[in-house]
């Protein structure tokens, strides 16, 4: 099982590699200002992948994952 801090600290790894470390800050001042409804947000997320691509690409991370 995976501890909540681990869960912040790959979290904050993947905006540090995504965005660079001010962006990556900027970012999450951002978003702890402002209450977020995860499910209207995910609603507008991948409006522009179909399923299948989605599923493709989360299948590809895992497997990279597990090497």
């Amino acid at each position: 099982m995976i501890t909540d801090n681990e869960i912040r600290l790959s979290g904050y790894k993947a905006l540090q590699q995504a965005l660079g470390d001010v962006i990556a800050e900027r970012f999450i001042l951002l978003v702890s200002k402002e209450p977020i409804n995860y499910t209207e947000w995910q609603k507008d997320l991948w409006t522009d992948k179909s399923i299948e691509e989605i599923s493709g690409s989360a299948m590809k991370l895992r497997k990279k994952r597990k090497k």
